[in-house]
């Protein structure tokens, strides 16, 4: 046991994070630079960037989950490739008991990925700068915003999957 600024014993369940963070890591990287001198040395127009960010989680026990952030950046100059990067960063996290289970998915698509995005964003930077372009830095993004987008498409599935069903006699 452990002792509080004031004093009264401390035992591990009297204190319990609701949410912790176990590890964090690359799960899978790539990038790929297939024209790199050419794409480098060119004096064109800058690249058309899209970027396509999105978050999963799965349980690995109790109350324990694996989080994947992918983020999808593909740069096209006049249809050609540019560069295309592909990267899973994914963190380890635990949620306290006391945290209730409707929380649970909330948490894990929206605080777990703003936590991870900092250092996937930094990846995504140093990456670009390594393959001879200047660093992409992204902007941040709004985790609430595309969870809430995520269940809104969810429900709509649902509701044309009820409406397709033929009741059988």
């Amino acid at each position: 046991m452990s002792k509080k600024p004031n004093g009264k014993a401390n035992s591990e369940n009297d204190v319990q994070t609701p949410l912790a963070v176990n590890a964090q890591y690359i799960k899978d990287l790539s990038f790929e630079n297939p024209s790199a001198l050419a794409n480098i040395t060119s004096s064109e127009e800058n690249p058309s960037i899209s970027i396509h960010i999105e978050a999963q989680a799965h349980n690995l026990a109790d109350r324990s989950f694996e989080v994947v952030l992918r983020i999808q950046v593909d740069a096209k100059r006049k249809e050609q490739k540019v560069f295309l990067l592909d990267l899973e960063y994914a963190g380890v996290f635990t949620i306290g008991n006391d945290v209730p289970d409707d929380y649970l998915r909330p948490i894990l698509m929206i605080e777990c990925p703003r936590i991870l995005f900092p250092f996937a964003r930094n990846i995504v930077a140093s990456t670009t700068q390594e393959g001879g372009y200047p660093s992409l830095l992204l902007t941040p993004v709004d985790f609430a915003e595309l969870y809430q987008r995520q269940v809104a498409q969810e429900q709509q599935a649902q509701k044309e999957k009820g409406h397709g069903k033929e009741t059988l006699q």
